[in-house]
């Protein structure tokens, strides 16, 4: 990959797996000379997280500002030592809602679940980082691959780069409020950086949050796909759509469109793989094809519509990315990096992908069916209890 994009006065750079991406980061961390934020769900204590760490402290030795901001259960693993040398090299380290109890489901701790799912890293407010790649080794260790998990992120230089940076500063400044650190400094960058992003024709970043931009990127994935004339390409690891977003599939595949979704193939997490299974015949039934990627896990969160419109992020389609974590995707409007995305998917279909056929809801799959049913019908009490039914 690593073909080049001018877009809207910005240059964007797709990058595939982190055979492509954690070298370019390390690189421009080197290369920074101001200020460094990173932004990541999962930072594991591998040979990824090392690397990414030494980089940080190098960075941090050069007496540059450099901060870290970690989820609290997608990092959780991390040892504190690791965090400690972080922060003795002066590095500033946050938690994202550290406490937290997953078997705690009342509605009025709901609040505990709300995660930070952003990727995201900015150097100097100039050079910047959206995706959905994790600080982790990209080949899981503990199954037998041979390939890297499939997934993408976008290196962005320009105007953008600067919207990012803005909205990392106000989250670092929201959480150290939160956990009443330097609590007057942080509240003023937090009242500096309220400022609404300035739509840009072309690109656009796109925030989930539980305030002002609930639904930011939901509402991206259906006006694109409401609009398409052609072809509609998802990739996404975790693919639980609500009825609206099912709806517009099917409506496009039924007025002609193609449309084609990569999900997961492997079994990583139970209930979230099967409960996917169960939509697979109503989208079979509306003429949507569904291939399942084979050759490792698939973490993409991708979609290209007509060859033109793309975004890569960090979001699931699923209840608890589109309605509780904190996500940030782009959505690019350029056919060159539009055809750089889907040619890759379309490799990853034809080449590590098994499409399902219509004997999937045949007699003979009906134990397989069931079990669908069965996880489905947990997810969606999850969300119940949660106080989200009504999202369907």
């Amino acid at each position: 990959m690593n073909g080049q994009h001018q877009v809207a006065g910005n240059r964007l750079t797709l990058l595939q797996n982190g055979t492509e991406f954690f070298p370019q980061l390390c690189a421009d961390i080197d290369a920074a000379q101001h200020s460094i934020y990173l932004e990541t769900y999962i930072f594991a204590a591998d040979n990824t997280g090392r690397m990414i760490a030494d980089a940080l402290r190098r960075a941090a030795a050069r007496g540059l500002a450099v901060r870290v901001l970690l989820d609290g259960f997608g990092s959780a693993e991390l040892p504190q030592h690791r965090v400690d040398e972080l922060r003795l090299a002066g590095v500033e380290v946050q938690w994202f809602r550290r406490e937290i109890s997953p078997f705690t489901l009342r509605r009025s701790r709901h609040r505990r679940l709300l995660r930070l799912h952003r990727k995201l890293a900015v150097m100097d407010g100039e050079v910047a980082f959206a995706g959905g790649v994790n600080i982790i080794d990209d080949i899981p260790v503990y199954r037998d691959f041979s390939e890297p998990r499939l997934d993408y992120s976008v290196r962005v230089q320009g105007p953008v780069a600067g919207e990012i940076h803005v909205a990392m500063r106000h989250l670092w400044a929201l959480v150290s409020w939160a956990n009443l650190r330097r609590r007057g400094k942080e509240f003023r960058l937090l009242v500096m950086n309220r400022a609404e992003r300035i739509a840009t024709p072309g690109i656009a970043l796109l925030l989930r949050d539980n305030l002002h931009h609930r639904r930011d990127i939901e509402r991206a994935y259906l006006k694109a796909i409401t609009g398409a004339q052609r072809e509609i390409i998802i990739a996404n690891a975790y693919f639980l759509p609500g009825r609206v977003f099912r709806r517009a599939l099917k409506h496009a595949a039924r007025r002609g469109v193609r449309v084609v979704l990569l999900l997961q193939g492997k079994v990583e997490y139970r209930l979230q793989h099967y409960a996917t299974h169960a939509l697979y015949g109503q989208f079979l039934a509306a003429g949507v094809e569904i291939h399942e990627y084979q050759a490792s896990y698939l973490h993409a969160k991708v979609a290209v519509v007509d060859g033109q419109w793309a975004t890569v992020g960090s979001s699931n389609i699923d209840p608890f990315s589109l309605l509780l974590a904190r996500e940030a995707n782009l959505a690019v409007q350029d056919a060159g990096f539009a055809g750089e995305l889907r040619a890759s998917l379309l490799a990853a279909i034809g080449s590590d992908a098994i499409r399902i056929g219509d004997e999937y809801c045949g007699n003979r799959n009906f134990f397989g069916r069931l079990i669908a049913r069965l996880s489905y019908g947990a997810v969606r009490a999850l969300v119940g209890l949660l106080g989200y039914r009504r999202h369907g």
